[in-house]
């Protein structure tokens, strides 16, 4: 007979997966157990490694995450021991943990869950293995932070017990969901755990139930556990303190709602509120920390501008407007150059962005200089902007090597290393992997690796740097990580699924870097980073830049709207004629999945020449299509495309306005590797003018 049921829910945390269950083995010699692991769609590997490891685990696989309530209870219908014991995959148990309270629920019939005492990894109380039911003052307290400010308070600390000693063996609201043990008959006479809370919360309902039906819940800290909390939260893409506080909600108004009329949910509300405001005004003095900084170097650069064309700043005051407009100018481009989003520290596009900023504000000079100063200060001003706007970024990257100045080298170690990705698991990953740790001041923070293919999860470099995925799940590792930096290993894969795993991320915001293979560069430019005697060349494809994705976007609005203008007539004539009819049909998108586009017929058949590209100008106009890009390929349905080349089809094109020389797929693919990397606004304007000559 089982006498103890053990359930895991895992996500996405193998590692930490793996630790647990050799825990939980040893701490079961000698007990009639059984132990289930509920796999909610892990896509690092979990239950190749189950499998692989750990045969006796009663595994069950999800194809999607359904949440830690139902997961469990999945676990639960099938459990047949006396006692069930749920246990998060991010833990440590100690030997004696199950023994101990085992013996406790055995001595106390009465009792139906008792929890241990759970500490974190710095050995520090984890405040939520004893709780109150959060009552709307409970919550509201718990919410708006006002436990965190008087934790020993009886009024304010009641959520997490705070005033309580915490080596004293308590009976309490309830305990963790992270570790409980509870009592079979317990879970027949409630029920299992409810569903409706997806994560958090589900915990605290079922321990109110059970307080309903008369159970007693105990904090018994003679035995503890250490938790890595929130493992699986930060894998998860969804915000996780969002759900928390709708978990909060539910409970307040499933269990509170009765005799208290409105004032759980207007408190509950209030709270949230509060907190909701609080975390928005930290994340946005966050992003603006670095804009502030760049205004203050402005406004110092347009001063010492005035004082050495002037000798005074009498004119600092009368030109507030348009100081405003210079520095919102800056500003922009900037932004524009992406120094806001990944590449804070980048010194050759603020460079880029301060020589276009001066360029645009000279040009307000000679077009309105009624409305600005003097052609000296803005040149003097601009000159200036470039030696700090520059200067302080190239400052971060010097104090990061300046290892003799330690509060310097702490400064840009913390502020300039970057959340760093590499794919590939294989010798050359494991390698390059080394040589970023071997040097302190590389300015890249290796967070994890992807695998190419499903066999690599199981790979092992360093037991402190995951496989968090394969080179398929790159987006949501990125998001869920917070990546900055993708590098990819000489033998992570062919150039050709580089190619497709940065088009396909293109919008992710992070910058992607590659060994090359004998220092053979095929793709990237020239931007190149050292680690010891490692080339990292930067995959920057430049048509993807902001500056050039503005300018294509606005040629395919000057050019399509006044030639849809202009043919109106014909398209009336087009419309009345009896020959002719407008037919929809389908071709491929830019990422290899199908999109729908107007076409011509007469009689049936497709028309040639300019009325055969006339009705796509639409589709160019409402930005689906590129007056230049990829050739149109008709979509079919037998056709396993996965990924397409990353920009628009168009109605011309480098392949297109070659398509007279016979181009096999190998040759189209390279002249879509050239538009890529080698794309200028130019290169645009030369392909519409061949198209035309051709025409």
């Amino acid at each position: 007979m089982v006498h103890l049921s053990i359930i895991i829910v895992n996500y996405n945390v193998k590692v930490f997966l793996e630790q647990a269950l050799h825990s939980i083995g040893k701490a079961l010699e000698g007990i009639s157990s059984e132990i289930f692991v509920v796999d909610n769609a892990s896509r690092d590997g979990s239950v190749a490694l189950i499998k692989r490891k750990f045969p006796n685990v009663k595994l069950i696989e999800n194809r999607k995450n359904v949440g830690f309530a139902r997961a469990n209870n999945q676990a639960l219908k099938e459990a047949k021991g006396e006692i069930i014991c749920l246990i998060n995959p991010d833990t440590l148990v100690s030997e004696d943990t199950f023994r101990i309270c085992l013996d406790y629920l055995q001595n106390h019939p009465d009792t139906g869950v008792v929890g241990c005492k759970i500490l974190n990894p710095d050995g520090t109380l984890q405040l939520a293995c004893r709780r109150s039911f959060p009552t709307p003052w409970v919550a509201f307290s718990k919410v708006v932070g006002l436990n965190n400010l008087f934790p020993k308070s009886k009024l304010f600390g009641k959520y997490n017990l705070t005033y309580l000693d915490p080596e004293e063996t308590t009976e309490v609201d309830a305990i963790s969901g992270s570790f409980m043990m509870i009592q079979k008959k317990a879970v027949d006479e409630v029920g299992l755990l409810d569903e409706t809370f997806f994560l958090y919360g589900e915990d605290l309902d079922w321990c109110y139930r059970m307080r309903q039906a008369g159970w007693k819940i105990v904090y018994l800290p003679k035995t503890q556990i250490i938790h890595y909390k929130g493992q699986s939260a930060k894998e998860a893409t969804f915000n996780h303190l969002r759900v928390f506080y709708s978990a909060m909600s539910l409970f307040v108004n499933k269990h509170f709602n009765r005799g208290w009329y409105l004032l759980p949910r207007w408190f509950l509300i209030l709270g949230i509120w509060l907190r909701g405001g609080l975390s928005f005004i930290n994340r946005l003095c966050r992003k603006l920390v670095f804009p502030a900084v760049d205004v203050l170097f402005l406004q110092a650069g347009l001063l010492l501008a005035l004082l050495i064309r002037f000798g005074h700043l009498h004119h600092f005051g009368s030109y507030r407007i348009i100081n405003v407009v210079y520095s919102l100018i800056w500003l922009a481009c900037l932004f524009i150059f992406g120094l806001y989003e990944r590449t804070l520290y980048s010194t050759s596009k603020a460079l880029g962005a301060t020589v276009t900023g001066l360029i645009l504000n000279t040009s307000v000079t000679f077009f309105f200089p009624q409305y600005a100063y003097s052609r000296k200060v803005v040149l003097i001003a601009g000159s200036l902007n470039i030696l700090f706007l520059v200067g302080w970024r190239l400052f971060i990257h010097l104090s990061a090597r300046l290892g003799r100045l330690p509060v310097l080298g702490a400064l840009g170690r913390n502020l300039g290393k970057r959340r760093t990705l590499i794919v590939g698991t294989d010798s050359t990953g494991s390698e390059l992997y080394k040589r970023i740790r071997a040097r302190v001041d590389s300015g890249y923070e290796v967070v994890g690796f992807l695998g190419i293919s499903k066999a690599d999860l199981l790979a092992v470099i360093d037991p402190q740097v995951p496989v968090l995925g394969i080179i398929d799940d790159m987006e949501s590792v990125v998001k869920t990580h917070r990546i900055q930096e993708v590098v990819f290993s000489p033998g992570a894969a062919s150039y050709e699924r580089i190619l497709d795993a940065v088009v396909t991320n293109k919008n992710l915001l992070v910058d992607f870097k590659m060994v090359p293979r004998e220092l053979d560069v095929v793709i990237g430019r020239t931007s190149i980073d050292n680690i010891d005697d490692i080339p990292l060349v930067d995959l920057d494809y430049r048509i993807f830049s902001t500056p050039n994705m503005l300018f294509k976007r606005m040629l395919d609005l000057l050019i399509s709207l006044p030639v849809l203008i202009f043919h109106l007539p014909v398209f009336f004539v087009l419309l009345i004629h009896p020959c002719y009819h407008f037919k929809k049909f389908r071709i491929l998108d830019g990422k290899g999945s199908p999109m729908t586009v107007t076409r011509i017929e007469r009689k049936g058949t497709p028309v040639t020449g300019w009325l055969n590209i006339l009705p796509l100008f639409l589709t160019v106009l409402t930005g689906k299509m590129s007056l230049a890009g990829t050739e149109i390929v008709p979509w079919q349905e037998k056709l396993k495309q996965k990924h397409g080349p990353g920009f628009k089809p168009g109605l011309t094109g480098l392949v297109q306005v070659n398509a007279h020389k016979g181009l096999t797929v190998e040759e189209k693919e390279r002249y879509g590797l050239y538009y890529l990397k080698g794309y200028s606004p130019l290169l645009d304007i030369e392909i519409l003018f061949k198209a035309v000559f051709h025409l």
